[in-house]
Parts: structure tokens; C-alpha cells; sequence
């Protein structure tokens, strides 16, 4: 019998400190890789964030190992700090989890995702998204 999608992500979230939407913010200002893999009907109903990179959840491990020939400019590291963003703070954890199994071991991501950043009152960018495809 499986354990469920309830344990995968707790197990996910074992050993990660997550971010608060403020204390991201405050990584992006230290120099983390703030990612969105929000689908784009998501970021059409609730909009951009600013500085974020937009890589869809099927190609993140591929854009962010920096031993991957696909990988982003920006993945230069497996000491980088890198906050996954999604719509609620779930599926981001599974990514975050992903990426620290892949030996980026400060990979994170936000409690709450994106909704609770529309809540904290931060702001949303007026520029065009950064997406990588």
C-alpha cells in the first residue's frame, strides 16, 4: 500500500528549511535563483513576480544541474541557493526536493508559494516574464 502523497511530502520537506515570501525576498537580495514553475495559465490568473526565473517543473533538473549540457547560464554550482516557487508551496517542495537529491543542497522553496506572497502584499512585476524554456 502506497504511503500516500501526504508522507512523499513531508519526507520532501525533511531536512529543508523553507522560506517565508519576506525571507525569499531577502534570499533574491543576497543573490539566490528564485524559480517559478507555476504553468502559464497560473501566471496569467495571478500575475508575475519580479527577478524570478520561469522554468517549467518537466525540465528544472535539466535547466539547473550545472553538469547538465541544458542547463541555464545562471546554474554556475551546486553551492547556489535556489528558491522553488509554485501556486500553493507544494510542488515546489517535491522540486526543491529534487534538486537537492541532484547535490544542490541549498535548494529550498516558499511556504505558501505565490498565493501567500499575493497575501505578505509584495509585489508583482510589469515586465515580461523570464522564461526558459
Amino acid at each position: 500500500m502506497s504511503p500516500g502523497v501526504e508522507a512523499l511530502l513531508e519526507q520532501a520537506r525533511a531536512g529543508m528549511t523553507r522560506l517565508t515570501p519576506q525571507e525569499t525576498v531577502q534570499a533574491a537580495s543576497r543573490g539566490a535563483l528564485l524559480i517559478d514553475t507555476r504553468t502559464d495559465a497560473q501566471r496569467r490568473e495571478q500575475g508575475d513576480l519580479p527577478g524570478v526565473i520561469v522554468i517549467d517543473r518537466t525540465v528544472l533538473e535539466w535547466r539547473l544541474d550545472p553538469a547538465s549540457d541544458w542547463r541555464i547560464p545562471e546554474a554556475t554550482g551546486y553551492d547556489l541557493e535556489i528558491v522553488v516557487m509554485c501556486r500553493q508551496g507544494y510542488s515546489s517542495s517535491l522540486a526543491a526536493a529534487s534538486l537537492r537529491a541532484l547535490g544542490l543542497h541549498r535548494a529550498t522553496d516558499m511556504i505558501g508559494g505565490v498565493e501567500a506572497w499575493t497575501s505578505a502584499g509584495l509585489p508583482f512585476s510589469d515586465q515580461p516574464a523570464d522564461v526558459r524554456n
